[in-house]
């Protein structure tokens, strides 16, 4: 049983109790009045009546009169059970049933017998020193003929009958307090339990809510003020439950943000602790969260730099932004903005960091600039070719016929090349940005293989170099026909440019990464010369645009120095991977790794 019904059933039992008590002792005090009440009146019929019957004037000496009256009074006490008693008008007791009225002191001043002869009748309680109890008197004055007060009769009963009837009387007022009692507490339990229960009930509905269980609900009562009260706390959970959706729904919209998010998010509150960082600036950073947060941003082990220019934005209180190079966990470019937080009040509550990572964006600026610079050097070569040789013809060179020939079909030659530097500029332009379209087809790459090399089997023929070709009856591969073989035909003229007289330039094909159903996932596609390599310092950059080892040797080959690189944008709009190994003077193997899509 809880504190509350406990407490109310105490409050019941205790007010129905009380008032049963005031009750019971009120009626038993009525009771032992009217009780009185009746026997006072009956003792004066019976004094009327001994008045009436007996003779209470007789004439005589004291002796003879207290003989008289002793035997009087015995004889009424036989009939009456009661003690009897005949005072003189002076108070002196004249007769008397218990005791001798020698022996018995003036009763003019006693209560009773003053009452009777102001009142008529005199009515008392007292304790009695002649027979040590408690005794109730009455009595009454004796008159003459002349209406004169001769004396007085009184007869007195014992109390202790009186008493018991008292007694008895509370002993069933008591037993059945205590009957009430029990029924009493059993009423007032169930009141209480039945006012409490609701409450009860509302209060594990609390609880639940208060530990974000939204979907609990008050039972339906009655519309009284609890079902009134269960009704609003019902109310409130679905406020609550809808809130906590919105809230849990933005929550998880934030964290999706958050944990999305390219750019590093760094937050930092009063305490100059960090409280917030999404995964990018783990990233970024080198940290994980685990290392980072709760310390404070001096503590981090950050930048010198990067702490500086926190504590700058916490003191200025102001947004800052900068760029900085960061060297751990590797050089990085990044463009950092700092924001104070201030609430509605403009109390400021802490920093956040957005930090971006721009290194790629340097990088492709830098490119940029360079694929300028080189296409401007690599256009200007032939254009000033073209210029010169033109200017050399009008200035008489066109007289003599042999140098005009000459000159005229260097003029060609380079501006075939300018016409083939230019596509091939338009060309990647167009696969870098993914403008190409690409349809996808299946190939059978022997057959493919064949096509390609015949194309380039009289250049080869030239330079008395072998190409070959080792592929298996059974390949197929879905690609771009034409992107592929712009792929191979771009190798294979590379390495037959590059291949000394007499050398051997040959495509391998090698399925890769056999499923359970004997189908391979992947290609392998390798195309090697004999050719002069390429030293290792250059291999990294192999695939840049514009970046040739031997320029001169490029440039004589009818090279754009773009090839690699279109052939790598190609692998990759393929989904594939390509690499390079090469040695000086033993030759080079270009290797292409393509998913087969089954």
């Amino acid at each position: 049983m809880t504190k509350f019904r406990a407490k109310l059933t105490f409050i019941l039992i205790l007010l129905i109790g009380c008032s049963m008590m005031i009750a019971g002792i009120f009626m038993a005090k009525v009771l032992e009045n009217s009780h009185i009440k009746s026997l006072q009146e009956n003792m004066e019929r019976e004094l009327q009546v001994i008045t009436a019957t007996g003779d209470w004037n007789r004439k005589g000496t004291d002796a003879e009169l207290i003989f008289y009256y002793s035997e009087q009074a015995k004889h009424l006490k036989e009939a009456t059970n009661e003690r009897v008693t005949f005072v003189r008008a002076d108070g002196k007791v004249l007769g008397d049933s218990d005791q001798r009225p020698e022996q018995m002191d003036n009763h003019l001043n006693r209560p009773e017998i003053a009452s009777a002869a102001a009142n008529g009748v005199g009515y008392i309680t007292r304790y009695s020193d002649t027979l040590k109890e408690n005794m109730l008197y009455a009595a009454i004055p004796v008159k003459n003929e002349a209406q004169e007060i001769t004396g007085f009769l009184r007869i007195s009963m014992s109390l202790e009958q009186v008493g018991k009837s008292i007694r008895s009387l509370w002993y069933f007022l008591i037993s059945g307090l205590i009957l009430l009692f029990l029924i009493a507490g059993i009423v007032s339990y169930r009141i209480a339990k039945g006012i409490t229960h609701p409450i009860e009930k509302m209060t594990k509905v609390a609880q639940q809510i208060t530990n974000m269980n939204y979907q609990s609900r008050v039972p339906a009562y009655n519309n009284d003020e609890v079902g009134q009260l269960g009704q609003a706390i019902n109310r409130m959970s679905e406020s609550l439950q809808q809130q906590m959706a919105r809230i849990q729904e933005n929550e998880r919209r934030l964290q999706g943000v958050m944990e999305n998010m390219m750019s590093g998010i760094m937050m930092i509150d009063r305490e100059e602790r960090i409280m917030l960082l999404n995964p990018s600036a783990e990233y970024i950073l080198g940290f994980s969260s685990q290392e980072l947060l709760g310390k404070k941003y001096n503590e981090a082990k950050q930048q010198y730099e990067f702490t500086k220019l926190i504590q700058e934005c916490i003191e200025t209180q102001d947004p800052i932004r900068d760029e900085m190079v960061f060297y751990y966990p590797e050089e990085r470019i990044l463009d950092i903005h700092l924001s104070p937080i201030a609430h509605e009040d403009e109390e400021w509550s802490g920093v956040l960091i957005v930090i971006h990572d721009i290194t790629a964006v340097r990088r492709l600026e830098r490119m940029r600039s360079e694929f300028v610079a080189n296409v401007s050097h690599e256009l200007k070569t032939p254009i000033a070719a073209v210029k010169g040789f033109a200017e050399t013809l009008l200035a008489g060179a066109l007289n003599d016929k042999e140098t005009a020939v000459s000159f005229l079909q260097i003029i060609f030659d380079e501006s075939e090349r300018l016409n083939r530097l230019i596509g091939d500029i338009l060309e990647l332009s167009k696969i870098e940005s993914k403008r190409i379209p690409m349809n996808f087809s299946p190939i059978y790459l022997p057959e493919f293989l064949e096509r390609s090399l015949s194309v380039l089997r009289k250049e080869a023929e030239k330079k008395h170099i072998e190409l070959s070709m080792q592929v298996d009856d059974d390949i197929y591969i879905e690609a771009d026909e034409d992107r592929l073989r712009q792929i191979i035909i771009n190798l294979l003229s590379n390495g037959i440019a590059y291949t000394h007289d007499g050398g051997k330039v040959k495509v391998r094909v090698e399925p890769l990464d056999m499923n359970a159903d004997g189908d391979y996932e992947r290609l392998r596609l390798i195309v090697s010369d004999t050719g002069m390599g390429i030293p290792k310092k250059d291999l990294p950059r192999i695939f840049e645009r514009f970046y040739r080892v031997d320029k001169a040797r490029s440039r004589s080959s009818g090279g754009t120095g773009l090839g690699l690189s279109i052939v790598k944008h190609l692998v990759e709009l393929h989904k594939g991977t390509i690499r390079v190994d090469s040695e000086v003077g033993v030759g080079t193997r270009f290797t292409i790794e393509l998913p087969v899509i089954h």
